[in-house]
């Protein structure tokens, strides 16, 4: 049986899809179903590319999946995307990486191969699918879905001055604090793995207005979505 691994920072998603589940079994912070011919795992990692990391590594060595996918909510950075849009990743950089002073530019680690995690193409465009079989129901008709870079780094974004400056560094769609790490795991242990992210806020002098409101409601779309994409048959 193939397995599929999908991790969340936050128990809110998770909560969602373990209500429409049956037969779940669960394992320490893993939650454990078969759907098709597929086993999935679900994690959760708690907040923080360190955590994430960890909480990647011990899933690949332990539970031996095929295929990892990471979905939570982030922060919008590109004009024209909003809150509640998504991103599916077209790649993902740590934009708080510097190692200047060696010769490197900034987002690129000395002596890896690569700096700059791709993504899953194949996984990648049934999601774009689904999200497009469910653009006209309720929760996702006023709502669009961009394939594009995804940066991650260490702290919350809630300013003008910070967001311009990781756009001019790397020019992602949106930033969080997980999922770079998760593709760093991923890559170096040669599995494949996509992110979905939900816009929660558009990470400007507005911050505090729209993230604590628009959290759960994002929460719940990435969950739907990923249930829509696990009940079409991957193969």
């Amino acid at each position: 049986m193939k397995k599929i691994w999908i991790i969340w920072a936050m128990q809110e998603e998770i909560d969602y899809l373990i209500k429409s589940m049956k037969s779940i079994e669960q394992k320490d912070q893993f939650y454990i179903w078969n759907i098709w011919e597929y086993q999935v795992v679900l994690a959760k990692s708690w907040i923080w590319k360190v955590n994430a990391a960890l909480t990647a590594q011990r899933l690949i060595s332990e539970f031996h999946v095929e295929l990892i996918i990471n979905t939570w909510i982030a922060w919008a950075m590109q004009n024209g995307l909003n809150v509640l849009d998504f991103v599916v990743s077209k790649d993902a950089v740590y934009h708080d990486f510097d190692a200047t002073w060696f010769g490197y530019k900034v987002t690129e680690i000395p002596q890896m191969e690569t700096s700059c995690f791709p993504w899953n193409t194949q996984r990648s465009e049934k999601i774009i699918k689904c999200f497009e079989k469910s653009q006209n129901s309720e929760l996702f008709k006023w709502h669009k879905l961009i394939e594009w870079r995804i940066a991650t780094w260490d702290q919350f974004i809630a300013d003008k001055e910070t967001k311009q400056h990781i756009i001019d560094i790397c020019n992602p769609a949106c930033v969080e604090m997980e999922w770079t790490a998760i593709a760093h795991a991923c890559r170096c242990n040669k599995i494949p793995f996509v992110i979905l992210r939900c816009m929660s806020d558009s990470a400007d002098d507005n911050w505090g207005k729209t993230y604590e409101f628009n959290e759960q409601l994002a929460a719940k779309m990435s969950a739907t979505l990923v249930e829509e994409v696990l009940e079409w048959k991957y193969n």
